[in-house]
């Protein structure tokens, strides 16, 4: 099992509809093939702040199943405009 953290910068004042817009978005997460559980978590320091915790079978089901689908094109339409900057993500065994 891969687990892949990634730290979500969300910006300023657009923590709400970020927050709704990932409830559409951890739907196709969730259907991928190799997904196994996910959490998002908020910072209790910062307002716009979170964390996306994903477990992952491979990190090839993270880094190619899933970013290379066409499903990711929908996961970035919904998210990524609330980012500043771009999240970093990492992976951990």
């Amino acid at each position: 099992m891969i687990l892949e953290v990634a730290t979500l910068n969300i910006k300023e004042g657009l923590s709400e509809a970020f927050e709704t817009n990932f409830q559409k978005a951890e739907k196709i997460i969730a259907s991928m093939k190799g997904y196994l559980s996910h959490q998002l978590k908020k910072c209790i320091e910062q307002n716009d702040k979170y964390i996306l915790l994903v477990n992952w079978e491979t990190i090839e089901d993270h880094e190619i199943g899933f970013r290379k689908s066409e499903e990711y094109q929908e996961w970035r339409a919904l998210l990524h405009h609330f980012y500043d900057p771009f999240p970093t993500v990492e992976h951990y065994k």
